[in-house]
């Protein structure tokens, strides 16, 4: 049997019974006898499910590469076929339909293919690749299975199944759903292109796909979902009675669809403010249509039945559930209700018998962790899921009862000898669970082992202990007996984590062994190569001197031995003086045999094992082993989902069982019951828990009855000590109703709240009682532990009292020197570190202490080094990088403030475009200067062409866009605005006016540079004239602020950078290095002073003449002339005469001297005024230099916005051009797959067109042989009376009404009445052969026709009836293949409109680019009185405007003026008619008088005397030829001038070439000289001391 439910889809395969997925099987349940079947997949694994009820009928896939689809026919199980098709990986969605042997399935990536299958011959008769992406459901129309509706997680479409004789055609028709407001969403349609008039102020709009770039099929469906609106998330179907579609949405909304307009209709909007308040929080998760309206069910646990009318529903009925349910539907003859949820429920409504929903089936859903046979209840197992389920199961599968024990389970062990279960924990508690009420397990004993999770629980055969294992390396013996209360005996530590672990308990020598597999490594608990074997004894471990105080099994109690293997090991078990393990590593199963003497061996030596036998394993690991109870049987199961069972003795033959599935992981656990005839499998992820019976005959039969021997032995052995436990088991109350013994906690384990802080001086036992305070949810250990010390403190408290009592007396004294010592003088007083008397504990204090500053300060480093690092990321960044930094300047006497243009340095992409931009306008220019030049030379008058030049430069300056040429910044490279056609020219624009806008910048900062520098003069001026008035002001005694300006940090933001100390408010840390050199400074500055001593002259100037030996003038104010001293002593009439003339001077010097100061006082605050006055005036004066560097920015500004529009303009150009690009290219393709599609549809049109055809041809024919039929009648009979034959011909012409019987049920419950496939059904003329072996009865023969005759008679009409049926089938095969013939004609003239539009629409394109392209969009700047355009806005709308040449509104102005100077002309010339008559005659006298005068100059001409040469130049007329050969005659002249002057320069470079070399050699000659020059100059001075010696 198996037990479990996977979460998937659950189908009806008769009206009573139902199927569903559990694990790798199928599992049947009759609604109404509730007996089960089971049937295991012939392949890998259960993949979708489906069924249908009415042709009983269920197919399923299979899980593995390549998958099959299994068609089975219900009850008999007999495969019908297998499918096999193009998926690669896996369905996601089967179904059938009930108009015929039809399926249909979706498959999964790579292919993702719907397919429509012929599952009686195994054949798909449409497929359509790439088109299931998002399909998780598909359901046939039951009207018309020639309807596919695909459910997506996004999406809703239906798929048309055209047909043509045996053609079938799969056809998409996609459904809009609305937006998640409930609004509908217009399809994205592409904007037509067509020329108009106007083109839009912006260019030509283009559609999304165009603007995105994207390109291929899927590019209209990305901007499609880019650019509409989130839509309804459909998440169930149901077809309606008239073909139609009921939607529920995940967003709470019910749709009403069309398939064949495509319409939607929204029937239940939960946002509107009439909606139905019970449905507003149902998303509707599964629909099914009843003969009142339809069945829905949401999130909450309500079933509604809603009755729709037209567009209006109502809540007919309700029903409550206990939780919520996702699947729901109708049995094959609508009479039972079937309600499914996702946790493994399953109700029912049958509503002719009842109106209540009742549960059928609650096995649950989640994953199995462990399951286990009884081994004292032959008729029970045991199983534990994730979720802390326990449930008991019979031997039939039947669930008997179930335990939550509210906690997270991993693992699980049955008792041998009493009948109870022990289960681990994740939280490391082991639970005893009760089961001999099967019904109501329960709780009996709890006990707290690890702090991790219990891995492993393990009994030994005879039940004397239960061992536990967990990754903390401690192994727990605990007594299995419920006599002993199931205490905890000792423990043992293993060498690392615990992998494995298993028993065997040796009867004869009364021994239990138990195999640990460790990993030897901490945190490396994926494989071991540590095997130890504990060797224990089988008698009662309570005595006092098998475990220590702690707790730890003694070593003369517990034989350890320790083995190591070659390969890490993944699961081993312990057999009789052997281990059988699995090798992950090699995927091989090893048998190893373990040394019988190993008494010599320490319990540390490490024993060296080596595999006796080795044999292939599982194909996919890891895998693990477990050992049937009588050592015989060998189970191993793995990943693979694989059972494979063998014989100790030859492992190499085994038999295999697929259990579970290897997509889910495989199998969890495997359990053999007392007599190894049971085995009991949990899946790892499948949710299924699988019994297995094992029939084993021939060779091992012998192997099954020491099977049952053993058992029996078994039992016989544990019967007394089952028949004593097991009644002391029941009898054990329930854990938390009772403290049962042995559980309370410790003493002392409740710490009573106390002060926080305690003193120094205060201190006594309480300070350690709140120390050794435990933790409340101590472990078995720990508590040990805590009762061991507790213990120790009742043995020696009265030692640990007296020792108290000496302490707090010694630390009373002790506290009573230090008060005396706080009282005592300095020199006197003793440091308090003296007074500790345990320095080590001090010692370690100031460890600890430093310790953890060294981690405070480590992670106050690594916080620094955090910020640092972005500090520097953002200072090479925003500071760094920077060519020029960002600051500003600020006036004096205002907030005014200017800021420069922080500019970075121009990268080498930038430098090399700027460069290749340029060379390539230099060279377009030197083209244009050429061509300008040729055509100049055409022209009549350069004077003209200059002016045309002008004209050009005043034009082009004009409408150059900017006034960066004012600010002397513009390229001489840039373009023309009306000359930019290509898109190349636009982006050399772009790069050539980003170059501008550098240069103003540039610029600009240079200028402001140097204003910077002027402040920084003018405030090192302030200064300076501050230093010097704040002189003054001390000479007069003033004090009054001074007006001391700065600059700021934005004028200064280099130093927002640095951080001065006075910015810390903190004190600084110092290290000791520090420390000490700060001590050095100051003993460096005192010995210094010492070393000055005290100089008394200095210190006497200092006192009276202010360090000087001269009175300075500034010092005059301090000057006082004292009085004579016998003003002091003596009154002024006792004076002597000597005495008041010394007073009289006393008196003019006071005088003189007050004058002088009076006098310098006043020139002293005339140069202060004068110094504050002219700081006043270098202020004022920088702050307008400011003010015209702000005009200046503002001017500069408006340059680099103007440029920065045109760079706009022209970005946005060069985009939409590439939009324009990607649009015709996007067109394009659309052409090239129509033309293509085109070309495909009119193929098949022909082919069609060609079997229409043949096959009219056929069905005419068939026709006509039909008629042939009903002639020939009369002469097939001509040997009968001819009123007999007019008889025979009535019962000729009679048919059974057979034909008009429509496929329906006698229930009146059944919404869907009629079934319509499109074609006759396939049985109608056996039908017709069977109703007309009625009328071939005897009984209806004539009166006295012969009865040869009638068996000829009804042989014919026979034969008519088949031909009648023929030509029929013929008829609706002809106009299904018409009407297949008319669809694709449909579609060719459509593909042919297609061709068209795109077409058209590509030709406008092109039309509208080139209007583009010659469109120029140009920037004008104009003044106020150039635009006519009126101003309602903030900016003039240009769109109606034109633009003229200024030349236009000049020649009009000049024209007239002309006219109204020709007014004032006409006018003069009335005034001044009558002055013309004396200036005619004045004139005419004057031209008298200059003909006189000629003809006398004529004469005087003629007596002139000429020279031969001036006759001759006269008389000469080619003037031209004798002026070339003058010209000629100069040319030779020049020419041989030239000659001669290069052969005399020729003979003077020569000379001075000789010269040179001549020069050389001297200077060589004067090298030797100088060379020898101190060698003879030694000798000259010799032979001159030797010449001075003699003479």
């Amino acid at each position: 049997w198996i037990q479990g439910f996977t979460n998937k889809s659950i189908e009806f395969v008769d009206n009573e019974t139902v199927c569903y997925t559990c694990g790798s099987n199928i599992c049947f349940l009759n609604l109404k006898t509730k007996t089960r079947s089971v049937l295991q997949s012939p392949g890998r694994g259960i993949g979708t499910l489906t069924a249908n009820g009415n042709n009983r009928i269920f197919a399923f896939s299979e899980q593995k590469l390549s998958p099959s689809i299994f068609v089975y026919i219900f009850p008999a199980f007999k495969l019908k076929n297998e499918l096999k098709g193009t998926a690669q990986l896996d369905y996601t969605s089967l179904t059938l339909t009930d108009g015929g042997p039809y399926l249909a399935s979706c498959s999964s990536l790579p292919d993702h293919t719907i397919t429509v299958w012929n599952w009686e011959n195994a054949e798909p008769i449409c497929t359509q690749p790439q088109t299931g992406h998002d399909v998780i459901s598909l359901v046939f129309n039951p009207l018309n299975w020639l309807q596919l509706c695909a459910l997506g997680t996004t999406s809703l479409t239906v798929w048309n199944i055209e047909k043509s004789a045996s053609i079938h055609i799969l056809k998409p028709s996609v459904i809009e759903l609305p937006a998640t407001d409930g609004s509908f969403v217009e399809r994205l349609v592409p904007t037509s292109h067509t020329v108009s008039d106007t083109m839009p102020y912006f260019g030509p709009e283009m559609p999304p796909s165009a603007i995105s770039g994207l390109k291929g099929d899927k590019a209209e469906s990305i901007v499609t979902k880019l650019c509409t609106k989130a839509r309804l998330t459909p998440t169930a179907i149901c077809w309606t009675a008239t073909s139609e579609l009921y939607v529920g949405c995940a967003e709470g909304f019910l749709l009403l669809v069309d398939p064949e307009s495509l319409s939607v209709s929204v029937l239940f909007n939960p946002t509107t403010a009439d909606a139905i308040p019970e449905l507003r929080q149902s998303n509707f998760r599964g629909l099914t249509l009843n003969k009142n309206g339809l069945i829905a069910v949401g999130k909450e646990n309500v079933v509604h039945s809603l009755q729709i009318k037209g567009t209006q529903m109502y809540i007919t009925q309700t029903w409550k559930l206990e939780g919520p349910v996702t699947t729901v539907m109708y049995s094959p003859d609508y009479e039972t209700l079937l309600l499914s949820s996702k946790t493994g429920q399953i109700y029912m409504l049958n509503s002719t018998q009842s109106d209540k929903i009742v549960k059928v089936l609650d096995v649950l859903s989640g994953n199995f962790v462990a399951a286990a046979l009884s081994h004292t209840d032959k008729n029970i197992c045991v199983s534990v899921r994730d979720s802390g389920k326990l449930q008991l199961w019979s031997t039939g599968g039947i669930c008997l009862g179930s335990l939550s024990l509210e906690a997270e389970v991993t693992s699980l062990a049955c008792c041998p000898i009493a009948q109870y279960a022990a289960v681990g924990t994740a939280s490391g508690n082991v639970l005893f669970i009760d089961l001999n009420r099967v019904q109501q397990p329960r709780l009996v004993h709890q006990v707290h082992l690890y702090l991790t999770p219990v891995d492993h629980l393990v009994f030994d055969q005879e039940g004397h202990y239960l061992l536990t294992g967990a990754s903390d390396s401690y192994i727990y013996v605990l007594d299995a007996k419920p006599s002993k209360k199931f205490s905890v005996i000792g423990y043992t530590v293993a060498p690392g984590p615990i992998l494995s672990l298993s028993t065997q308990c040796i009867r004869n020598c009364e021994q239990v062994k138990v195999l640990a597999l460790c990993t030897g490594q901490e945190g490396k608990n994926h494989d071991g190569s540590l095997l130890t074997v504990l060797s224990l004894p089988a008698r009662d471990l309570a005595g006092p001197d098998c475990v220590d105080r702690h707790g730890c099994l003694s070593t003369h109690i517990l034989k350890v031995s320790r083995y190591k293997v070659p390969h890490p090991l993944k699961s081993c078990v312990l057999g009789v003086s052997e281990v059988f393990a699995y090798c992950h590593k090699k995927k091989t199963l090893q048998r190893f045999q373990l040394p019988q003497d190993t008494d010599g061996l320490s319990s540390q030596q490490v024993v060296q094992l080596k595999p006796e036998q080795e044999v292939k394993g599982h194909p996919l690991g890891p895998a693990s082993l477990f050992l049937s109870p009588h050592q015989l049987w060998l189970a191993s199961v793995g990943q693979d989902g694989l059972l494979r069972i063998r014989e100790t003795a030859s492992m190499e033959r085994y038999i295999e069982l697929q259990c579970h599935s290897c997509r889910l992981g495989g199998v969890r656990s495997v359990s053999f019951s007392a007599d190894s005839q049971t085995l009991l499998t949990a899946g790892f992820q499948d949710g299924s828990l699988v019994c297995t019976n094992l029939r084993i005959k021939g060779v091992g039969a012998g192997n099954v009855n020491k099977a049952t021997q053993y058992s029996q032995s078994m039992d016989h052995f544990l019967k007394n000590v089952f028949n004593t436990e097991n009644p002391i088991l029941i009898d054990l109350p329930e854990w938390g109703q009772a403290s049962p013994a042995g559980t309370e906690k410790p003493e002392g384990s409740k710490v009573s709240g106390g002060a926080d802080t305690v003193d120094v001086t205060e201190q006594d036992e309480s300070y350690n009682s709140l120390l050794s305070a435990l933790p409340s949810h101590s472990t078995w250990l720990e508590s040990r532990r805590e009762a061991v010390i507790k213990e120790e403190n009742e043995q020696y408290s009265e030692t640990k009292k007296n020792l108290r009592k000496t302490f707090k007396e010694f630390r009373d004294t002790i506290q009573e020197m230090m008060r005396e010592n706080e009282n005592l003088p300095d020199i006197e007083r003793l440091e308090e570190q003296e007074f500790n008397l345990d320095v080590e504990e001090q010692r370690r204090l100031e460890a600890m202490v430093e310790q953890e500053v060294t981690r405070v300060r480590n992670e106050i480093e690594w916080e620094i080094l955090a910020k640092c690092y972005l500090r520097d990321v953002l200072k090479r960044e925003c500071w760094d990088s920077l060519k020029v930094k960002g600051k500003a300047i600020k006036a004096f006497h205002s907030e005014h403030e200017v800021k420069n243009y922080p500019l970075k340095e121009r990268t080498e992409k930038e430098v090399e475009d700027l460069r290749r931009v340029q060379n390539m306008r230099k060279f377009e220019k030197a083209a244009y200067t050429l061509s300008s030049l040729k055509k100049s030379s055409n022209t009549t008058s350069v004077k003209e062409e200059e002016q045309g030049e002008k004209g050009h430069e005043t034009e082009s300056a004009a409408v150059t866009g900017s006034f960066s040429a004012q600010l002397g910044c513009s390229n001489p490279y840039i373009y023309d605005q009306f000359g930019l056609q290509t898109t190349e020219q636009r982006i050399n624009q772009i790069i050539l006016l980003q170059d501008v806008i550098y240069r103003i910048k540039t610029a600009f900062n240079a200028d402001f540079e140097a204003t910077y520098r002027q402040k920084v003069q003018e405030l090192n001026r302030v200064r300076d004239r501050n230093r010097y008035i704040r002189e003054i002001m001390l000479e007069l005694d003033m004090n009054e602020k001074l007006w001391e300006p700065s600059l700021t940090n934005s004028e200064q933001p280099e130093r927002l950078l640095t951080v001065d100390d006075s910015e810390i408010k903190a004190e600084k840390y110092l290290t000791p290095e520090q420390k000490k050199e700060e001590e050095r400074k100051k003993l460096e500055e005192q010995r210094r002073l010492a070393a000055k001593g005290d100089n008394v002259r200095e210190r006497a100037l200092d006192d009276m003449m202010d360090g000087v030996l001269e009175v300075k003038k500034e010092d005059i104010l301090k000057m006082e002339i004292p009085p004579p001293e016998f003003v002091l002593t003596k009154t002024d009439t006792h004076w002597t005469e000597e005495e008041k003339k010394v007073y009289k001077e006393y008196e003019k010097k006071t005088k003189d001297l007050s004058e002088e100061k009076e006098k310098y006082k006043k020139s002293l605050e005339t140069e202060m005024k004068k110094l504050q006055a002219s700081t006043k005036d270098a202020t004022e004066r920088f702050d307008e230099t400011l003010t015209k560097l702000f005009e200046k920015k503002v001017k500069c500004e408006m340059a680099i916005y103007q440029e920065e529009l045109k760079i706009t303009y022209l970005t946005y150009s060069v985009l939409i051009e590439e939009e324009m690009r990607n649009r015709d290219l996007e067109l394009k393709l659309k052409l090239e797959k129509t033309l293509a599609y085109k070309n495909e549809i009119g193929e098949e049109v022909k082919r069609h067109e060609e079997e229409v055809e043949l096959f009219h041809e056929t069905y005419n024919s068939i026709v006509a042989e039909d008629k042939v039929l009903d002639k020939e009648f009369r002469k097939e009979f001509f040997d009968v009376p001819s009123h007999v034959v007019d008889h025979l011909y009535k019962l000729f012409k009679r048919r059974p009404r057979v034909q008009k019987i429509r496929t329906q049920t006698d229930n009146n419950s059944n919404p869907l009445k009629e079934q319509c496939g499109g074609s006759l059904a396939p049985d109608v003329l056996g039908k017709m052969l069977k109703a007309m072996e009625e009328l071939d009865a005897p009984e209806n023969i004539p009166e006295g026709l012969n009865p040869l005759i009638w068996e000829r008679f009804c042989l014919v009409r026979r034969t008519k009836v088949e031909s009648e049926h023929e030509v029929k089938v013929k008829a609706l095969t002809l106009a299904e293949m018409q009407a297949f013939l008319q669809k694709r004609r449909d579609e060719d003239k459509a593909a042919q409109q297609e061709i068209k539009n795109l077409s058209d629409e590509l030709e406008s394109l092109h039309k509208e680019k080139n209007r583009f392209l010659t469109d120029i969009m140009v920037q004008v700047l104009l003044k106020q009185g150039q635009v006519e355009v009126s101003t309602t806005d903030l900016t003039a709308d240009y769109t109606d405007s034109v633009l003229h040449h200024r030349s236009v509104v000049e020649d009009l102005n000049r024209a007239i003026r002309t006219l109204g100077e020709q007014k004032i002309a006409s006018m003069v010339e009335c005034k001044d008619f009558r002055k013309g008559i004396i200036q005619l005659q004045w004139e005419h006298k004057m031209l008298g008088m200059q003909i006189e005068d000629l003809n006398n100059r004529a004469r005087d001409i003629q007596m002139l005397r000429l020279s031969e040469e001036q006759q001759d130049y006269l008389n000469k007329t080619d003037r031209d030829s004798r002026v070339s050969k003058q010209v000629s005659i100069l040319e030779k002249t020049i020419a041989f001038q030239e000659k001669t002057h290069l052969q005399s320069v020729q003979h003077r470079i020569k000379k001075i070439e000789q010269l040179n070399r001549q020069a050389a050699m001297k200077a060589e000659k004067n090298a030797i000289v100088e060379q020898q020059l101190p060698n003879m100059q030694v000798t000259v001075a010799e032979r001159r001391h030797v010449y001075e010696a003699i003479g």
